[in-house]
């Protein structure tokens, strides 16, 4: 990604007094000033928009690590650095390479400055020049200040470029807001480019260039579920999940399973087919560098597992808080028996490893193994872990199944729990929405769930339970919650409904999404909305296994959630 590193502007300035440095200062030695930089030529632009990618490279990582490590599906080893042993404690104390806002700032100043400056109305043979990076600039600065809000709680919204010390200490000195306010502002700043047309660069170092670049429907699905404008989100999500132009279909293929031949599951090894990781599934990345000469490399592959830079330390792990969700999910396979079609439920006992109780995407995507042969003065660990998920080139900003599932999580808190279930157990398709949404419901929730007969059919979707559990579709323990007793009216029975499918979908985001950033930020949305702090203290407090009550007490305060500002 050498291409990264030749950008035009790094327009944030350095500036005196304390507050306004650690915030705005970009410590660049590429200052350029706004007379030095018209944008009004397409290589001007193109430089750019990478240019903005590249500031993009310094806080990828950082947006995996926050979500990740805060939350209660990895624990901190030995090997881990202070920092990141701070990070997951939630101690802010002192300095932090994981607490720098100012790297937020620089992508959001690059993109202010970009969107005050391009020449908009610029034509070239009857096109207009520069209305797609426009628009992929503006989902940048959305997504940049989602980040941030999210880290930090409140935040200053600077939507100007900042190019004096005066500006920057004006800018500071405004009252900080929240993740409501920046989301509806984002809203309504992107709604008029939802279906602009995204740059197209053709190949740069291997790959598609408009993968770069972030979905801004996706996005705007994303603000308004943080915001809660939930039919809105959902709308968002499924218009762009069923674009007539580009249908997003999960993989079916994509699973780990057992073998449909097995009898002696304590001899048998799953099937693995399941690979996250795909460019087929990935909507969005920030490419990273090889090279520390060409820009900025990631240092998740040091993090997560072991390499013989890190001489095979790794500093994070699988929580038992992960183990137990994983091994909690009842896996099913359905067979044929004669000309009936019948069930069975894998056994949890007497298989080879823990990790292949229940569901089986942690065994798709972890593993670890002896060296042997290494007395007790090496100084190579002798235990090595494999996540295979992790990767240095690139750092995922969409995924196609978690799409999915926050379309569930958004049609759910509309007040469709049945279409949300079916999400998780079928896949979402005509076929499947008469079979397993009532009318009632195919009714109110009208186009929210409406698909291509002649695309989305029963054969070609899938439950997203189904990626690790087998066949969720005949599985009877994965059922919609029913009170015991009628209750008085259908939406008694529906708000009955809506809190214990919301579980089952953050369970699903844990199982589905693990490792990758999502899981302190899902259950802070969840505990926000609900107004329920335990709802994110109470797991992360048993990420161990047992409950740590000081961390537990912690994190019920919300001011420990976020990230300083200085």
């Amino acid at each position: 990604m050498k291409y990264l590193y030749q950008f035009i502007i790094v327009v944030c300035v350095s500036c005196v007094l304390g507050s306004c440095a650690d915030l705005m200062d970009t410590d660049s030695e590429l200052v350029a000033f706004e007379k030095d930089n018209t944008l009004d030529h397409p290589t001007d632009s193109v430089y750019s928009v990478m240019g903005i990618i590249g500031k993009m490279q310094v806080i990828a990582d950082r947006t995996v690590l926050l979500g990740e490590v805060r939350g209660d599906l990895l624990i901190t080893t030995d090997a881990a650095s202070a920092d990141l042993k701070k990070l997951a404690a939630f101690d802010y104390s002192g300095t932090n390479r994981y607490n720098a806002v100012s790297d937020y700032y620089a992508v959001i100043n690059n993109c202010n400055y970009f969107i005050a400056n391009v020449d908009t109305a610029l034509q070239r043979r009857g096109r207009m020049l520069f209305t797609s990076e426009y628009a992929a600039v503006k989902t940048f600065r959305a997504w940049a200040y989602l980040e941030l809000v999210k880290a930090y709680g409140q935040v200053p919204l600077v939507t100007e470029p900042v190019m004096t010390e005066q500006r920057a200490q004006e800018e500071m000195n405004k009252p900080r807001v929240g993740i409501n306010e920046i989301c509806n502002f984002f809203i309504d700043d992107l709604k008029p480019y939802a279906l602009t047309e995204l740059p197209r660069y053709g190949t740069v170092s291997g790959y598609d260039s408009k993968l770069f670049f972030i979905p801004t429907r996706a996005l705007l699905g994303d603000l308004c579920l943080w915001a809660g404008r939930y039919q809105e989100a959902a709308t968002w999500y499924h218009d762009y999940l069923t674009d007539k132009n580009n249908p997003l279909l999960m993989n079916s293929r994509a699973r780990t399973t057992w073998p449909s031949n097995v009898t002696e599951f304590n001899l048998a090894n799953p099937t693995n087919g399941y690979n996250p990781t795909s460019l087929n599934e990935a909507l969005s990345f920030i490419p990273m560098e090889d090279r520390v000469f060409d820009g900025v490399v990631s240092d998740l592959g040091n993090v997560f597992n072991s390499t013989r830079e890190n001489n095979y330390y790794y500093q994070v792990t699988p929580s038992p808080a992960m183990q137990q969700i994983s091994a909690a999910q009842t896996y099913c396979m359905e067979y044929q028996s004669g000309t009936e079609t019948d069930t069975i439920y894998v056994p949890k006992i007497g298989l080879q490893k823990d990790v292949m109780i229940g569901d089986l995407r942690l065994n798709a995507n972890y593993s670890q193994s002896s060296s042997g042969g290494q007395d007790e003065y090496s100084e190579f660990s002798s235990i090595r872990q494999n996540i295979s998920k992790i990767m240095t080139s690139r750092i995922t900003t969409y995924r196609l199944n978690m799409i999915y599932l926050r379309y569930a999580e958004a049609l759910n808190r509309s007040g469709f729990p049945q279409s949300a279930l079916a999400v998780l157990k079928y896949g979402l398709c005509p076929e499947n929405n008469v079979a397993y949404v009532d009318s009632i419901e195919q009714d109110r929730a009208g186009s929210l769930i409406e698909f291509d007969p002649n695309i989305f059919t029963r054969e070609e979707v899938i439950g997203i339970h189904s990626l690790g559990s087998g066949d969720s579709q005949a599985n009877a323990y994965y059922v919609l919650p029913m009170p015991a007793q009628q209750l008085a009216s259908l939406q008694d029975t529906i708000d009955y409904q809506i809190p214990l499918v919301e579980d089952m979908i953050i369970d699903e985001m844990a199982l589905e999404g693990a490792f990758e950033g999502y899981r302190f930020y899902d259950l802070m949305r969840v505990a926000l909305r609900r107004n329920a702090s335990e709802y994110l203290a109470d797991p992360i407090s048993r990420r161990w296994g047992a409950t740590d009550e000081s961390l537990r007490a912690l994190l019920m305060d919300r001011k420990n959630w976020y990230l300083p500002l200085p």
